[in-house]
């Protein structure tokens, strides 16, 4: 007897075994999504442009509405300051006429309640008058159109006012016309 050699299978590849002996369960990388998952996707895309465009158009109606009723405000402010300046005048003359010696009595009370009755006015407007005498200078709510040096007097001290300012709020309606020491 003789030996008879027994040629093993030619040697393949194991993979190629493994690969060939497996299920097919692979699915083909190229294959396009679920058309609803791509509907889907869209949808969500446009809700989130429409809630964008939402939240912009409410932000842009807030601001709307602030800007509006600021112009209202100050559209209030400027036609009552406007209406102040114009009895500014008739202040000045009563504040002069106030200063001027008179032998007759009542003409004096007639041009002092006058004067009181505008002061009341300007009050119930919200309009005061801007402190000066005695005050330190300030370049926001007095002109200064004088200087002089005292030694009485403290430094950008105001001396005299020749002509009272006023405000209404943080609005300077007529600036404090004045004379400055030092």
């Amino acid at each position: 007897m003789s030996k008879q050699n027994v040629n093993p299978a030619p040697e393949q590849d194991v993979e190629e075994t493994v690969a060939q002996d497996a299920p097919e369960t692979n699915v083909p990388q190229d294959e396009t999504p679920d058309p609803l998952l791509a509907e889907l996707e869209a949808l969500k895309d446009s809700l989130a442009q429409k809630e964008d465009q939402y939240l912009r158009l409410a932000a842009e109606y807030d601001n709307y509405r602030k800007r509006t009723q600021k112009e209202k405000t100050d559209a209030y402010q400027n036609a009552k300051s406007d209406a102040v300046m114009a009895f500014l005048p008739v202040y000045d003359n009563l504040e002069r006429a106030l200063k001027q010696e008179t032998a007759d009595e009542a003409y004096k009370k007639g041009v002092e309640m006058t004067m009181n009755g505008l002061k009341d006015v300007l009050s119930k407007l919200g309009v005061e008058e801007i402190p000066a005498l005695g005050e330190t200078f300030d370049p926001n709510v007095h002109n200064a159109v004088m200087h002089v040096e005292d030694e009485n007097a403290g430094e950008n001290t105001v001396v005299e006012v020749f002509q009272a300012g006023f405000r209404s709020g943080e609005k300077v309606i007529r600036f404090a016309m004045v004379k400055v020491a030092n």
